[in-house]
Order: structure tokens, then C-alpha cells, then sequence
């Protein structure tokens, strides 16, 4: 071990710091497709230096006061299902695993208050107030392999977030050990008119601003009922109109998803219908409102019916997904890309969006759903796929084709971020939502927090 890695041992302890091979190996990279694409490809992905998995709020405050001391890079790492670049180690950093801090920390069933250590599987959390008729309310697909602190991070949404919100809105507060080593605790009312909120500094901050610790959550009673509709819509224009006029007449279906004729086509084989696109909603809550919202939706939409067994069957199979290596072994690079826009966008930036990613050499698929519905806007989500003999093609395309959506996105004036974070992705686009005013505040903020520039370098903040 080296003189750095002893000093670690010493902080927290021999048994909770590897600098083996396996161990480094293992937290090479997340789940963006790049990275695994070069290492399917051979290519050579480095390593962090050590992995040090702390198991209390003292053990984090000793390793980040020691990397700040050495002025050695420190990259937090939830459970490594971040898909924009967000990790990205070298021999000289430290990998931070957060995975040996998974306790549920209390569960207030009068207060409605969950609080859990940063590390815990999102799923064991949900399962934890499920336990006591209990919801967090929060499901993004990637629940089973995600942190709760990572939710925090990136800015998640969950696939119910049309009525029960993304995670800024479900937050209640924040614990965190900042980079000289503080521990603080931001949130504490119900609402509060104290000054900024300090909890901003954290959410999406993806690890450049501190370490997230332990998050408390305003969680709810698990709805008593659920039902399911679908809907036909001769376009995606006609399907973002109904789903305008369903929310400004103020109905909230925790579920809006809406496909694609090329995503029915993939998707919903059986339930397909003219190339058409599908709008489908689940609905929760009482009984009484759910029939009464179902009721209330066809008039609303003026769109034809469908079998509400689409809407169950995406239930039941909503978090399936290929690994990348199945994809890259059938010939194919592939990623999702989620943006939003104002109702009077939406419609430009997908039009616009698809023709472009169709004029990328080798895509063989150009398509998008909207998940996450909003007063003003919504968001779609795009799906891309090429395919080459030549292996060496699939990087370039899939940036061209990232490139493609990024810039129709902007042309129309959408947000390039929905709720996958900007890691090292987007990070060249961040400039579209924040303005080059914006970026320099973001780089003044991470200055004033982090002087010495430790906390996961080069990732979120565009270069000056």
C-alpha cells in the first residue's frame, strides 16, 4: 500500500480501503454506454488509486479532510447507475463508495418523514415505508441499482412524477460533509423563508460540491387504488395537446407516458395501431377520484380508446432493459437522451430532433416518448440506435447523434437536462440552460466551496 493509502488505512480504518486490482477494477465507470464500450473494445479504462467505503458520517469527514489536506481528487460513488459520465477515476483519486452506508435511519408514519444513510438501494428504501403503508413516491427505472443519495445528486424523477413530483420536490432535507470537511445539515421546516435554499447546492451537484451522507424525505400513504387508460393520437402534436388540456384542467395522473408510432411499433406489438401514437396513464389515490379521473380523460382528450392492458403490461415489464454489452454484441450503440420544453416547443423539438438523428450515418432507430408532464411543458425522451460493421464508427456516431438532439433542443429553446444529470456529457451544453453568466456563477460557487478543486474534477461544470 501506498504512503497515501496508509494514511487513508489509518483514518478509517485498514479493512474499509482496497487498492487491489479487483477492487479498482470494479469502479472504473458507471453505467454510460462509452465507457463501456471501449472497455468491450479493449481499450484501456483507467482505475481510481483506492476505494474507500465508509460506514459512518465520520469516516466520509476524515477521508475528504485528508484529500483536501493532499489535494487528491475524491469522487463519490453511490451504486454506479449514473449513465452521463459522471465517473470518471484516475490512479491519483480516491473512489468514495457510499454502498456500506445503507441504514434506514427512522421512519415517521405522523410527520411522514423517511430518513436513510446516502449508500441505501433506492428499492430497499421504498420497501422500507412500504413496509408500513408508506411511499416514497419516487421510481425511476433505475430504483433496484440506484442510491438514494444518488437520487439527490443527479436531480432524479421518478416515473410517477406527474403527480407526486421529482426528487427537489419530495426532498425534506440534507445532510452532507463539505469540502473543508463540515458536516451540514441543510433543511429543516416543512417550508421555509430563511434564505436561499441551501439544499440546491447539493441536488445535481453530482458530486462537486460535497458528499451527500443522508437524505430525509416528505413521503405519503400508499394510494388505495389504481386504474389504467390508453389513448390513440394520430401524432405526437395531437397526443401533447391532450395532455395539455388534462393538466391545465388541473387532473394529475401520477403516469403520463406518451409513444411514438416507431416506440408502439417496438414496444406495444400487440396493442399497435396504425402507426399511431399511444398515450397511456395509470392513475392512484382514493377510489372514488380515480374513477372520476379515467371518466374525465376521454372527453378531455377527444382520442380514441385503447385497451388499458397496454398501461398494466408496462407495469409489470417498466424497468427491463438490455445490458450495454448485449447491445454492442448485436452490432448496435444505443443510449436514451431526455430534454423538455414549453407546450409551445415541444412539438419543433422533436420534429427537429428526429430528422436530425435520422441524418446520422448508421441510425437505424430515431424515436421519443414523453414521461413527466408539467403545468408549462413537458419532456421527451429519446431513443437513438446505429448499427456498423467497422467497431470503430459507434463511438462517433453516438456523440453525433447526442450532438443532434443537444442542438435541436437549444434551437427551440428547451432545457438539454430533464433529469439523467449533465456529467461529463453534457457538460459542453450546459451553457444552452444556464447561460455563460450562469456557467461562471456555477464556477464561482464550486470556487468558494471547493477551492482546491477535489471533489470529482472535471465532471458538471464546463471548462472555462
Amino acid at each position: 500500500m501506498t504512503r497515501f493509502g496508509e494514511m487513508l488505512a489509518a483514518a478509517i480504518g485498514a479493512e474499509q480501503v482496497a487498492s487491489d486490482a479487483a477492487a479498482l477494477n470494479a469502479r472504473r465507470f458507471d453505467q454510460w454506454a462509452v465507457k463501456h464500450l471501449r472497455d468491450w473494445r479493449g481499450e484501456a479504462v483507467p482505475g481510481p488509486g483506492w476505494v474507500v467505503q465508509p460506514c459512518s458520517v465520520e469516516d466520509v469527514r476524515r477521508i475528504v479532510l485528508l484529500a483536501n489536506e493532499h489535494r487528491v481528487p475524491l469522487i463519490p460513488f453511490g451504486l454506479g447507475s449514473g449513465v452521463c459520465g459522471g465517473i470518471e477515476p484516475t490512479p491519483e483519486s480516491i473512489l468514495l463508495d457510499m454502498s456500506a452506508m445503507k441504514s434506514v435511519r427512522f421512519i415517521d408514519d405522523r410527520n411522514l418523514l423517511a430518513s436513510f444513510d446516502a449508500g441505501l438501494n433506492g428499492l430497499e428504501a421504498e420497501e422500507a415505508v412500504a413496509a408500513l403503508g408508506l411511499t416514497i413516491g419516487h421510481w425511476p427505472q433505475s430504483i433496484g441499482i440506484s442510491s438514494v443519495g444518488g437520487w439527490v445528486a443527479t436531480r432524479a424523477s421518478g416515473q410517477f412524477s406527474t403527480a407526486y413530483g421529482n426528487v427537489e420536490d419530495i426532498i425534506h432535507s440534507i445532510e452532507a460533509v463539505l469540502p473543508n470537511g463540515e458536516i451540514v445539515t441543510l433543511g429543516k421546516a416543512v417550508r421555509a423563508a430563511a434564505g436561499p435554499d441551501l439544499r440546491h447546492l447539493l441536488m445535481g451537484a453530482e458530486g462537486t460540491m460535497g458528499v451527500i451522507t443522508g437524505v430525509t424525505f416528505s413521503i405519503r400513504a400508499k394510494p388505495e387504488y389504481r386504474g389504467y387508460s390508453i389513448f390513440y393520437a394520430p401524432d405526437m402534436e395531437a397526443g401533447f395537446e391532450a395532455q395539455r388540456r388534462i393538466i391545465r384542467a388541473d387532473w394529475r395522473p401520477p403516469v403520463m407516458r406518451q409513444y411514438d408510432g416507431r416506440e408502439v411499433r417496438r414496444l406495444f406489438r400487440d396493442h399497435e395501431r396504425d402507426g399511431q401514437a399511444m398515450l397511456l396513464m395509470v392513475h392512484e389515490g382514493p377510489q372514488a377520484r380515480v374513477e372520476a379521473e379515467i371518466a374525465a380523460m376521454a372527453a378531455l382528450t377527444g382520442l380514441e380508446p385503447g385497451d388499458p392492458k397496454a398501461a398494466q403490461d408496462w407495469i409489470e415489464r417498466r424497468n427491463h432493459v438490455p445490458t450495454w454489452r448485449d447491445m454492442f454484441e448485436r452490432g448496435y450503440i444505443a443510449d436514451t437522451v431526455e430534454i423538455s420544453g414549453t407546450w409551445s416547443q415541444i412539438g419543433a423539438i422533436y420534429a427537429d430532433a428526429i430528422a436530425a438523428l435520422n441524418a446520422v450515418p448508421g441510425v437505424v432507430n430515431a424515436s421519443a416518448h414523453s414521461s413527466h408532464v408539467y403545468r408549462s411543458g413537458i419532456n421527451l425522451y429519446f431513443s437513438f440506435a446505429a448499427t456498423f460493421e467497422d467497431k470503430a464508427k459507434m463511438e462517433p456516431a453516438y456523440f453525433a447523434c447526442w450532438h443532434a438532439i443537444m442542438e435541436a433542443t437549444a434551437k427551440h429553446g428547451g432545457g438539454v437536462a430533464h433529469h439523467h444529470g449533465a456529467g461529463r456529457l453534457r457538460k459542453p451544453y450546459l451553457q444552452h440552460d444556464l447561460g455563460a453568466n450562469g456557467v461562471a456563477l456555477l464556477r464561482t460557487i464550486k470556487a468558494a466551496l471547493d477551492p482546491h478543486g477535489i471533489m470529482n474534477p472535471g465532471n458538471l461544470i464546463p471548462d472555462a
